[in-house]
């Protein structure tokens, strides 16, 4: 599904748009790119990137307080790391590995306190994911306990991004790789696509994909509980998305933690599906998930891997009310943001935009009711293993018919209806996008809010057609 640039000093306004109402899905976003590469007060701001593959175990080190304290990148790596005791074996680059499978710390050799490596207790160390620690780590040194075998064992404290970029200044938005997403198929027609520069190709032949975007197809039958085996409905598609994180940090010289951040996912998005068959009445809205994505890009921000978290649950969902026969397509092209920004003066504050116009689509809604059909994506993006934003992209087709009627409508240049009792009936397209931010957004050295901010609903509906018989 899934991408995560927007600044961090602004608060973007929602907005969907009508069929045919919005260009160009990532202008708005390149041009925040255009925008930010500027210099500060403080001079140009730290570039932000997707971490080459040689830095794939890159540490960056920061004394702060001490003269020169700076973050660097460093020669060290994270040999192995125990979430459960937070101690971390830290060693040259260059020194062996055990296989990247232990998580436990040597024992290290008794009466050794001098000085390894470079590693002294008050260091706060960045490292790119590494055995023990898969979603990266971000930690104070504590203690330096001593030597072993593989290196220099200590321990660790949680720590926050300030001790690191200090009174710097980042802003980017880096593409996530296509390839890098691990998948889970939740269900048995799903078929996942890529393409990437060099001509690669992954997934169905002849499926044509966009470089640089990832697309699931799904072709499943929904029926709500209890439901006679007469009342399902199928839906098929594919959903498409290139995903990106955003990210910017802004330094306070004059005030600990920074004067700005934003963390979020963004992305271009585009959706062909299908629902057809007869939907029954349900309590609850059916959702089937069918995908489940993971991925943990690694953005060097100057010298500083930052490890950033991405899942992608994709999802499609039908409600009802009244035995509804549908035969509904739909495509849908846009593109979407989601996340927060920080500011001394309000704290934490929601990002959620979403633009999206629709095709020509093909409807029918036979008998009275109401439906609603929804293939959409649930996103959550964090850094070092903590959940900051979760955001759900739902766009969707509501059909509705009242009296005794069949009525089938096209449109494009053979528009037409065709009409088989009196009644009223009327198809709509639209999106919602909710979320929320959550309290481990404090990781940036912001002040710890003490419950998760709802980023609101934006909700964006358009007629697609009716008509009165």
């Amino acid at each position: 599904m899934p991408a995560l640039a927007a600044s961090a000093l602004f608060l973007a306004a929602g907005c969907a748009a009508e069929p045919g109402a919005h260009s160009s899905p990532s202008a708005a976003r390149a041009q925040d790119a255009e925008a930010s590469s500027g210099t500060t007060a403080a001079g140009q701001p730290l570039a932000v990137a997707a971490a080459p593959e040689a830095a794939a175990t890159s540490t960056a080190v920061a004394r702060p307080g001490a003269a020169g304290g700076k973050a660097r990148k460093t020669a060290l790596k994270v040999k192995s790391y125990d979430s459960r005791t937070r101690r971390a074996v830290i060693s040259p680059a260059d020194k062996g590995t055990s296989g990247g499978k232990g998580t436990a710390s040597p024992s290290p050799t008794a009466g050794n306190t001098a000085k390894p490596h470079g590693t002294s207790m008050g260091d706060v160390i960045a490292s790119a994911p590494a055995p023990g620690a898969p979603d990266g780590l971000l930690a104070k040194v504590t203690k330096v306990i001593g030597e072993s075998r593989d290196g220099t064992e200590v321990q660790t404290a949680p720590a926050t991004l300030d001790a690191l970029l200090g009174d710097d200044d980042a802003k980017g938005s880096v593409p996530v790789d296509p390839a890098s997403f691990d998948v889970e198929r939740l269900l048995p027609e799903v078929k996942v696509s890529w393409a990437k520069t060099g001509d690669i190709h992954s997934g169905p032949e002849g499926t044509e994909v966009p470089l640089g975007s990832l697309r699931i197809d799904v072709g499943a039958k929904v029926a709500a509980a209890g439901a006679p085996a007469s009342a399902t409905a199928s839906v098929s598609g594919f959903v498409q998305v290139a995903p990106e994180v955003d990210f910017s940090y802004g330094g306070d010289s004059a005030a600990s933690g920074p004067g700005a951040a934003y963390l979020g996912v963004s992305g271009d998005w585009t959706s062909r599906w299908a629902v057809k068959g007869r939907a029954a009445a349900s309590a609850q809205p059916v959702r089937v998930p069918f995908a489940k994505l993971h991925a943990d890009p690694v953005l060097q921000v100057g010298p500083i891997p930052v490890v950033v978290n991405l899942d992608l649950t994709c999802y499609f969902q039908i409600s009802a009310d009244g035995s509804v026969t549908v035969d509904i397509e739909q495509d849908l092209k846009g593109d979407f943001k989601a996340g927060g920004t920080f500011g001394p003066a309000k704290g934490w504050t929601p990002v959620n935009e979403s633009h999206m116009a629709s095709s020509p689509v093909r409807t029918s809604v036979t008998t009275a009711g109401s439906v609603k059909a929804s293939l959409g994506a649930e996103a959550t993006v964090g850094l070092y293993g903590t959940v900051g934003v979760t955001a759900d992209l739902a766009p969707y087709l509501r059909g509705e018919a009242a009296g005794s009627l069949g009525a089938t409508s096209a449109t494009g240049a053979t528009a037409k209806t065709s009409v088989g009792a009196s009644g009223a009936w009327g198809v709509y397209g639209g999106v919602d996008l909710t979320g929320t931010l959550r309290i481990q957004l404090s990781i940036f050295g912001t002040p710890v809010f003490q419950h998760s901010i709802p980023l609101g609903t934006l909700h964006r509906e358009w007629k697609l057609a009716d008509g009165k018989m």
